[in-house]
């Protein structure tokens, strides 16, 4: 029997329980060797800012399984293109990884974010971190240049997916 998909709410990160998912994140990060000025993650502070969306995924009986951020980019201060949003802290718990959590929570991060308007999701994830790599591949990311804080990053390989515009639901004509 299969798990049963995960509940995806946009969220307050200052909550005890998605702190402790931000630590085993980080800690995480820290597991694969980059040094610790190539980690570019994203703290509580920051993820309360206006504009920035965070999205977690909970089983059924309310437990955090994943969290991903969505950072609307403002293109004079980080060189993207307008109608560009980054994907910040996107990780899976241990217990819940291969179970479609990532995938449940970039379908929905991807759906909000064409709904507003939202032309292109960036991101940057590390070079040794295989199973993200072939993750955003899956999903139809596919590498782009450095950008923003990332530019000449040696430990950096940035990612896009451009969002099909929501087309408007069509009327039958009787």
């Amino acid at each position: 029997m299969s798990p049963a998909a995960p509940i995806i709410g946009v969220e307050a990160p200052r909550q005890p329980q998605l702190i402790a998912l931000l630590e085993q994140s980080s800690a995480y990060a820290r597991s694969l060797g980059y040094p610790p000025e190539s980690n570019f993650l994203l703290d509580v502070e920051d993820l309360e800012k206006t504009n920035v969306d965070v999205y977690v995924a909970r089983d059924s009986s309310g437990a955090p399984l994943g969290i991903a951020a969505l950072v609307l980019l403002d293109p004079q201060a980080n060189g993207s293109s307008p109608g560009d949003a980054e994907l910040k802290r996107m990780f899976v718990s241990d217990f819940a990884r291969g179970q479609g959590v990532a995938g449940a929570l970039l379908r929905r991060l991807e759906s909000d974010a064409r709904a507003s308007g939202i032309r292109r999701i960036v991101l940057e994830t590390g070079p040794l971190h295989a199973p993200a790599l072939a993750l955003y591949a899956r999903h139809g990311y596919t590498e782009i240049a450095q950008f923003g804080q990332y530019i000449g990053e040696r430990y950096s390989v940035c990612m896009a997916k451009p969002l099909d515009a929501v087309m408007p639901a069509r009327t039958a004509v009787v």
